[in-house]
C-alpha cells in the first residue's frame, strides 16, 4: 500500500495547489527469459512509478500491452529494497516472475541498482532477488516459498478439459496426475506424453474460459516432461480468463512445476537440490528457457527459484501532465 499511498498523495497535492507539473517516467520493453531480441516473453517496466496515481499505472499496462506489465516504486520499509506493482491489462495481480526479471534488467540498465542480492516487495510478499553475469547479459534469479501441495482435479472436470483441448486419457502422463498448484495466482498442471501432441493444441478459449471457474485455476500450464533430454520440460500456458489466451513463457508457472515434480518423485534430488530447465514459447514463435532450482526438506519441496536472462528492446520516456 505504501506506493499507492505516496503517488495518489503526489497528485492530490497538486491538484490541492491548482496545478499539476509535469510528470516523466522511462518505460522500458524487455524480452525476458531469451537472450535475443524478439523471442521470450515480452514485458513492460515503469520506472519512477511513485509519480503515477494507480489508474495511471493501470491506463500505461493497458496501452503497452504486454501480458503484464512491473512498476518500480521505491521501498517504504526497511525490509525491502524495491517495489513493484503488476498490472495486465485489465487488472493488478501480486506476484509475475517474467516482469520481475524484466524490472531488474531494467533497473541495472538504469543505473538503479548493481549486480548483487537484494529483497523485492510485491503485493503477495517480499522475495530473493539475485543478479549476476555480465552487463550486456545480466541473469536475474528470484527466489519464493514452494507453493503448498497440488489439489488433485476432480475426474468430472478432467473429462471436460479433455474434451476442450481433443485430448483423449492416453494422451496423459501417467506419473502427473493433474492438479491445482498456487496461492495468489494458481494454474492448473497437466502432463502429456508427447511434446507433438502439445505442440497441435488449438484450445477454445472461450470454452475454457467457462471451465475456469470450476476448475479452480486461472490457468492451464500443459507439459511434456524430459522433452529436450533429462531434467527439462517443454511446456504451454492458456489462461484466457485473465485476457492472456497464451502465455509465451511463465517464470511463476514453472516455479510451481518445479514444486510440483518434487512432490511427486519426478526430478533428481541431490543434497537437498533438484534442478530443471523448462522450454516454452516455440508454438507462439517467442522461445525462451527457464531455470529452475527446488530446496527440498523430507522429499517436499521448501523454496523455488527461477532463473533466466532477458534483452532490452527499447526504453522510452513519458511525459504526463
Amino acid at each position: 500500500m505504501g506506493g499507492l499511498l505516496s503517488s495518489q498523495r503526489y497528485c492530490a497535492v497538486a491538484k490541492e495547489r491548482g496545478t499539476m507539473p509535469s510528470r516523466t517516467v522511462r518505460i522500458y520493453q524487455v524480452d525476458v527469459f531469451t537472450d535475443r531480441l524478439f523471442a521470450g516473453n515480452p514485458a513492460g517496466v515503469v520506472l519512477g512509478a511513485e509519480r503515477l496515481a494507480e489508474e495511471e499505472m493501470q491506463a500505461i499496462a493497458r496501452e503497452l500491452n504486454n501480458s503484464d506489465s512491473a512498476f518500480v516504486l521505491p521501498p517504504t520499509a526497511a525490509d525491502h529494497d524495491v517495489h513493484l506493482r503488476f498490472f495486465t491489462p485489465a487488472r493488478e495481480v501480486g506476484f509475475v516472475g517474467h516482469a520481475s526479471v524484466a524490472a531488474h534488467v531494467a533497473r541495472l540498465a538504469a543505473g538503479e541498482c548493481q549486480p548483487g542480492p537484494m529483497r523485492q516487495r510485491s503485493r503477495s510478499g517480499v522475495y530473493a532477488v539475485e543478479i549476476d553475469g555480465p552487463a550486456d547479459a545480466p541473469r536475474v534469479t528470484v527466489a519464493f516459498p514452494a507453493p503448498a501441495e497440488p489439489v488433485p482435479l476432480a475426474e468430472g472436470m478432467l473429462h471436460k478439459l479433455l474434451d476442450i483441448l481433443g485430448l483423449d486419457s492416453g494422451a496423459l502422463d501417467g506419473h502427473c496426475p493433474p492438479a491445482v498448484i498456487g496461492k495468489s495466482s494458481t494454474r492448473l498442471l497437466v502432463g502429456l506424453r508427447s511434446a507433438d501432441q502439445l505442440a497441435a493444441l488449438t484450445p477454445d478459449f472461450e470454452a475454457l474460459k467457462r471451465l475456469t471457474p470450476h476448475v479452480g485455476a486461472d490457468g492451464y500450464f500443459l507439459f511434456v516432461r524430459n522433452a529436450h533430454g533429462p531434467a527439462t520440460t517443454e511446456s504451454r500456458m492458456f489462461c484466457p480468463v485473465i485476457g492472456i489466451p497464451e502465455d509465451p513463457v511463465s517464470g511463476n508457472a514453472h516455479g510451481m512445476l518445479g514444486a510440483y515434480l518434487v512432490q511427486h518423485g519426478l526430478l533428481p534430488v541431490d543434497n537437498g537440490q533438484a534442478h530443471f530447465t523448462g522450454f516454452q514459447g516455440r508454438s507462439m514463435r517467442r522461445p525462451g528457457e527457464v531455470k529452475v532450482s527446488v530446496q527440498t526438506d523430507g522429499g517436499r519441496a521448501t523454496r523455488v527459484s527461477i532463473s533466466g536472462t532477458a534483452r532490452i528492446v527499447y526504453s522510452t520516456e513519458l511525459s504526463l501532465a
